[in-house]
């Protein structure tokens, strides 16, 4: 077998674990922040409803968070066993950058999750309160240092060459490289839009079986407001983080935009599909001049495309139907946020149509994500790390047969272990958030909490 096989292997069984782990802490960095909001109100109007509902997505939460760490760990044990070269080259700089994660971030989330999950009658409410909103900034913390270190293997700055090793010259360029700020803005709000479709999913789901539960209906309102406002702040910033990958991947847009030859008044492809062989693109659906306009805010600018960049240039079409999969997933979910929240308004009660686009939503937070993240990762091969270290480069020497037995241990632990979160998840919210048995000390150190909000 051709040697590239092996690396092939390698990269699907990475892209694997990753693309797993992604999906929880996209949920749990915003839900954080949605459960600190729950346990506000609680705080300041004593209402035994919103402490059910905190309760029953606190469980969401450790649920997921719970899956994020198993995930994460076994992707840590992979940069050893199948990308030895990666951590022998650029490890004086994503060594401590994952650390800082671990010492400023994690260490702070499993401290004080422990006092969120267990300590509601056993400290202070506005203790309890505290440890609330210091997940929340741990969860926020990590994002940051880790999309630190993923943007900077995207447009590295700040590190020089000593005795053949990447080491940092500016910690402050390689933490802040270019495009750093529009990524972590951009997860951030791709984090709100997921966990608020799951809160308004897993609602709208709970309300099809018990149209009565008032709780259901809250954290249905609130899901889709949340919802509502960001999706328009993601589309500006999805634009500007275009623009910023113009400037500094440039072979990345051509790919997202099937460019395959340098030219001015480039069109906007719509549809198609795009042939490697003959460097064109098939059944186009294009806008004239769309493109150009789009990106350099002139008709008839020049664009490069993949031409300009051979042979280090990424394979197309999974980047180009990628982006259109994150593109119209966000449409509609702009579509659906937009019309909840006038049909909902003044009160209305939902209609089961709404419900069931909802509830049929529920996860599409994931596709968009998922798919975003295909475009970054596969849009920046042959690199590893972009102009630094291919990809084959950094590979091991893990056997063919050895990583296509991982690989289908894998895929099987992960469909079951997927599988089973999302029966639990379903089953959590089938159950609703009944209002606890009344708790006068309970009601009390909520009120005390509140008057300290």
């Amino acid at each position: 077998m051709d040697p590239l096989d092996a690396v092939a292997l390698a990269r699907i069984q990475f892209g694997l674990n990753i693309a797993f782990h992604i999906l929880f802490p996209t949920i749990t960095i915003a839900l954080a922040w949605i459960l600190v909001y729950f346990r506000v109100r609680y705080a300041r109007t004593g209402d035994g409803g919103w402490l059910a509902t905190y309760r029953l997505w606190t469980k969401v939460f450790a649920l997921s968070f719970a899956m994020g760490v198993v995930s994460g760990i076994v992707m840590a044990f992979q940069f050893g066993a199948n990308w030895p070269g990666y951590m022998n080259k650029v490890g004086n700089i994503a060594g401590p950058l994952l650390a800082y994660e671990i010492l400023t971030a994690f260490f702070l989330e499993a401290t004080f999750l422990g006092v969120m999950l267990y300590g509601m009658n056993r400290v202070p409410g506005w203790m309890h309160l505290g440890a609330t909103v210091l997940v929340a900034i741990g969860t926020t913390i990590s994002a940051f240092w880790i999309l630190a270190l993923n943007s900077w293997m995207q447009t590295p700055l700040g590190h020089v060459v000593a005795d053949g090793q990447i080491v940092a010259g500016d910690w402050w360029q390689v933490i802040f490289n270019p495009s750093f700020p529009y990524r972590l803005v951009h997860m951030m709000l791709a984090s709100g839009l997921t966990a608020s479709f799951l809160v308004a999913g897993l609602s709208a789901w709970r309300l099809l079986q018990s149209a009565e539960d008032v709780a259901a209906e809250k954290t249905l309102r609130t899901g889709v407001g949340i919802a509502a406002l960001l999706v328009p702040l993601q589309i500006l910033i999805g634009d500007l983080h275009g623009l910023n990958t113009l400037e500094h991947q440039p072979a990345k847009i051509a790919a997202i935009e099937a460019i395959w030859k340098t030219e001015k008044a480039v069109p906007l492809v719509l549809l198609a599909i795009p042939n490697d062989e003959k460097r064109s693109n098939d059944f186009a659906l294009e806008i004239p001049k769309g493109a150009s306009l789009i990106l350099k805010h002139d008709p008839d600018a020049e664009l490069q495309g993949i031409d300009a960049f051979a042979p280090d240039t990424p394979p197309v079409a999974p980047v180009f139907f990628a982006f259109r999969v994150m593109v119209g997933t966000g449409l509609l979910m702009l579509l659906l946020s937009w019309t909840g929240v006038w049909t909902l308004r003044r009160g209305a009660r939902p209609p089961r149509w709404l419900l069931w686009a909802f509830a049929g939503f529920t996860f599409s937070g994931w596709v968009a994500t998922l798919a975003g993240w295909l475009v970054t990762e596969i849009g920046r091969q042959p690199w590893l790390v972009t102009g630094v270290l291919r990809t084959q480069d950094a590979a091991g020497a893990t056997s063919e047969a050895a990583l296509g037995a991982s690989l289908t241990g894998y895929v099987i632990t992960y469909g079951l272990m997927l599988g089973a979160y999302t029966v639990v998840l379903t089953h959590l919210a089938g159950q609703g958030s009944a209002p606890p048995e009344p708790n006068p000390a309970g009601a009390a150190a909520g009120a005390a909490a509140g008057a300290a909000v």
